[in-house]
């Protein structure tokens, strides 16, 4: 937080504000881009996107790659820098935040402020109570063997950096209050995939045999770009019985895409249009929410995981009774 503050102090002395733009490539991807577009230009979700029919959401930013000669850089990122209060804050920010009154840069960024403030302050003291952290250990992947992360090059062989986290939001407002916001993020994971998964509540009454699984929106911002919507459909035959399907959107309807995330971002920047480069205030209170994990993780040790495996049990504790992690 302290050199986070003290880089945009120097920045400032040379730039205004509204000449910096500060870049995060996840948000020049065109899933993320699109989450506005899909609740706010969409009548059929918007009314959705609250505490009344929402149980939780997920974001997952995860990746079978191990360190690929860069431990000594994680050894001193790990990854509560290098993905969470970076990426994951500033999704998290564009699905929690409130419909803005335009479509105008400053509008839209005063949203994702107003809710990164609105999050349950994580004091050094509760951190135990909503992050899990893990580090992989060897394992198997694609059916070779994977090195643990204490055999990586670079990195300390009693080293407690970790490569897993998991963390529980909570946002104290009208729209979220007692709606859990889990984020998950980590490394050597079975599969390289970033999602944003909406889970909404069961129905308040069963009439129909079997149990109803929950009605799941997600977002897909890598590998394959899209969207989905599982819910419960009746199969044929004279038996009421229901069974999951889903429906499926992919950026493939639009033809091959064209330019890359950090392409589309620098293009911005050139044209003058900041909507997508977070603002100093934001930076400084994504930096604010991780800092008290920062300093619990100091001390203590991760638990341990397989590579190959989706990561230690304890994330699976954070979540409570009757929800799970997606399996992507």
């Amino acid at each position: 937080l302290e050199t986070a503050r003290n880089l945009n102090k120097h920045i400032q002395q040379v730039w205004k504000e509204k000449q910096i733009y500060r870049i995060d490539h996840y948000l020049g991807k065109e899933t993320v881009q699109n989450l506005m577009a899909i609740r706010f230009a969409n009548v059929i979700f918007e009314p959705l996107w609250n505490r009344q029919y929402v149980d939780h959401i997920q974001i997952t930013a995860v990746e079978d790659l191990g360190m690929e000669g860069r431990g000594v850089y994680y050894e001193e990122a790990a990854i509560t820098r290098d993905m969470l209060q970076n990426h994951l804050m500033q999704i998290f920010a564009l699905v929690a935040m409130e419909i803005p009154s335009s479509f105008d840069a400053n509008a839209i960024r005063d949203e994702k402020v107003k809710v990164l403030r609105a999050v349950k302050a994580i004091p050094r003291e509760r951190v135990e109570q909503v992050a899990v952290r893990g580090q992989y250990g060897p394992g198997t992947l694609y059916g070779e063997k994977a090195a643990g992360y204490r055999e990586e090059k670079g990195v300390a062989p009693d080293s407690i950096t970790p490569t897993y986290l998991a963390l529980k939001l909570e946002v104290e407002n009208w729209r979220w209050q007692g709606v859990p916001f889990f984020l998950r993020t980590a490394k050597r994971m079975p599969k390289k995939t970033t999602e944003i998964a909406v889970v909404f509540k069961r129905p308040p009454s069963q009439i129909f045999p079997g149990t109803l699984e929950q009605n799941v929106l997600s977002f897909r911002i890598q590998p394959d770009e899209g969207m989905s919507l599982k819910f419960s459909s009746k199969t044929p035959g004279q038996d009421n019985r229901l069974r999951e399907v889903q429906m499926d959107f992919s950026y493939d309807a639009f033809g091959k895409l064209t330019g890359t995330a950090y392409g589309r971002l620098l293009l911005d920047a050139m044209l003058g249009d900041p909507t997508l480069f977070p603002r100093e205030d934001e930076v400084d209170l994504a930096w604010q929410l991780v800092s008290g994990i920062l300093e619990a993780w100091q001390e203590g040790s991760p638990e341990f995981y397989d590579a190959g495996t989706w990561g230690p049990e304890a994330a699976d504790e954070l979540l409570g009774e009757g929800r799970r992690w997606r399996r992507l």
